[in-house]
């Protein structure tokens, strides 16, 4: 069966004009910023005229542990958003989607872009997943100019009395590059600084990312930035970047990507794509300003945590939620027929031959996260993204098997059929969200709960581990900050997507292992605590044959291969 590329689907979009677009959310032409015919930033007064309006909806997409043979959760995401738009030419309600902007590391790695697929894409694909509004390229000036003050503060008498063998903050490029996992900065003799070991983290690792998407506005952001542990001195005193007075022009260079970017998808349902710490090293949501935002513009708003819910989903309830006080009226889990079969232990190349046998294996992953989900009061609904190989037997294991976890699965064809195809989907999210009650939120630790057992007690509740294992070091380290005054912290855990356990090799529902913490990291300006697990490198490698060999211009001058 041959089918377009998403790229062929995208270049044939009929865009509306992005003034048009912000019509339909009551968005005035003078309120937007164009960044040419299909994109504008939303401005900060007008964001902060809305702030009294009542919220609509929020429906959180997530999805089962990512497999190479694809979930879709973005792509449900977008056609969910179009789904719930088409019903509400009969009801009067309207919906928005917010994701996050796509890195550059993954577009020219392995993962590929972050704008959905198929006939629910959201659009400009080519320069979403590029350079788009250039939000990346602004934080990865922010935080660098930051790195280059500390070492210049150094160079010039070093007033502050940074201890340069605990300097902590490190550069950043928003690009995969495991050759700058460990350098030597400031060789070559004495005008070049003082010669220190360092690295390089990706720039969607930043604690300037994670800052931009939880702050409220530019004060807040400017006092977040301020507030960055970024050395200590011999006696382990912290130094901030306040101390360093970069605060203020970083903010400046953080100015405009502090607006929400205005697109649309295929159906011109509108979107706000702001923002995209990783889920796996970061908290995986997109900008709270942009979420909020959308939330006084429109009924329902459906957003997307990155990576499995064990991840993804788990710190936007425990983070996101809890910092920015939202609450989310259904979460949406995306499972593939395909993926169940990988989990259920047969191999990608055996994933085009009916075996419902591997698909009832492979639910066990699906009914953890079910049940993990359960856990934080909020009504789940599964969707199950059609895939053409798909059997009407291997739909319907699946479908009698979340019944039994006290679910409803329902098969979704966005990608073939955009907003029709996520019709039947949107009809029983819309019937859950007005249902909902807020007072049955809950989040899995509260603020005073010791930092080791907050990370024990996600180790436990989410990934179903035994322990943790730690050093004593480590320990110490989380008594020291809280005697600082950080203990009320959320922690982020830093791990591999693939597996509830810290091996990705481990599919399915594994429980009973030890959960390895290697490395912990204050974000103070951020306001949560990152727990780094097992094997997992806050800056990527390109695989083997990278997507970056495929990509080229065409005769026509077209981009090819990004996907």
């Amino acid at each position: 069966m041959s089918f377009k590329t998403d790229i062929e689907i995208a270049r044939d979009a009929h865009k509306l004009p992005i003034l048009t677009i912000g019509e339909k959310l009551n968005i005035p032409a003078s309120e937007l910023i164009p960044y040419g015919h299909d994109k504008a930033k939303v401005s900060a007064d007008f964001i902060q005229a809305q702030q009294d309006k009542p919220d609509g909806k929020l429906i959180l997409v997530t999805a089962i542990n990512p497999t190479p043979a694809g979930e879709g959760k973005t792509t449900t995401t977008v056609g969910l958003g179009d789904g719930l738009n088409l019903i509400g030419k009969e009801t009067g309600k309207t919906a928005m989607v917010c994701i996050r902007e796509a890195s550059l590391g993954p577009c020219f790695g392995m993962k590929g872009g972050a704008a959905g697929g198929g006939y629910a894409q959201i659009v400009p694909m080519e320069e979403m997943n590029l350079h788009f509004t250039g939000d990346f390229h602004a934080i990865t000036s922010a935080h660098n100019l930051l790195a280059a003050m500390i070492d210049n503060h150094i160079y010039w008498g070093n007033e502050l009395n940074i201890d340069s063998r605990r300097v902590v903050w490190k550069r950043v490029m928003d690009m995969n590059d495991r050759a700058l996992r460990q350098i030597t900065t400031s060789l070559g003799g004495t005008t070049n600084g003082y010669p220190r070991e360092s690295s390089f983290d990706i720039t969607v690792a930043s604690e300037v990312m994670a800052i931009l998407c939880l702050a409220n506005d530019l004060q807040d952001l400017e006092e977040r930035l301020g507030n960055i542990i970024v050395a200590y001195r011999r006696d382990l005193s912290p130094i901030y970047c306040k101390d360093i007075k970069a605060q203020q022009a970083m903010t400046v260079l953080l100015k405009d990507a502090m607006q929400p970017n205005l697109v649309q998808s295929l159906e011109h349902t509108p979107a706000f794509v702001h923002g995209g710490p990783f889920a796996n090293i970061a908290h995986g949501c997109n900008s709270v300003i942009a979420t909020k935002t959308a939330l006084k513009l429109a009924d329902y708003v459906v957003t997307e945590a990155g990576f499995g819910a064990d991840l993804g989903a788990e710190k936007f309830l425990n983070i996101k939620c809890r910092k920015a006080g939202l609450v989310p009226s259904v979460v949406v889990l995306v499972a593939t027929v395909r993926a169940m079969k990988m989990n259920g232990g047969l191999s990608k190349e055996e994933l085009d031959t009916e075996n419902t046998q591997a698909v009832q294996d492979g639910c066990a992953n699906l009914a953890r996260h079910i049940q993990n989900l359960k856990q934080f009061g909020v009504p789940v609904v599964v969707a199950i993204n059609h895939f053409y190989t798909d059997t009407q037997a291997e739909i319907q294991t699946i479908q009698d098997y979340v019944a039994t976890q006290g679910c409803e699965a329902i098969l979704s064809k966005h990608w073939e059929l955009g907003g029709q195809g996520a019709r039947e989907l949107a009809l029983k999210v819309a019937d859950l969200a007005e249902q909902d009650n807020h007072a049955d939120f809950k989040l899995l630790y509260k603020n005073e709960l010791p930092l080791l057992d907050k990370i024990k007690t996600i180790a436990s509740k989410i990934y179903h581990a035994k322990d943790v294992s730690i050093d004593d070091k480590l320990i110490k380290q989380l008594a020291t900050w809280t005697e600082q005054g950080y203990g009320e912290l959320p922690v982020c855990m830093a791990k591999t997507p693939y597996s509830f356990s810290a091996d990705p090799a481990l599919r399915g529902a594994p429980d009973g292992h030890i959960l390895p913490i290697r490395e912990l990291r204050l974000s103070a300006g951020a306001g949560f605590i990152v727990v780094i697990c097992g094997d997992v490198m806050t800056m990527p490698g390109l695989p083997r044959k990278p997507a970056a060999e495929s990509i080229k211009l065409n005769e026509l001058n077209q981009i090819e291969g990004l996907f």
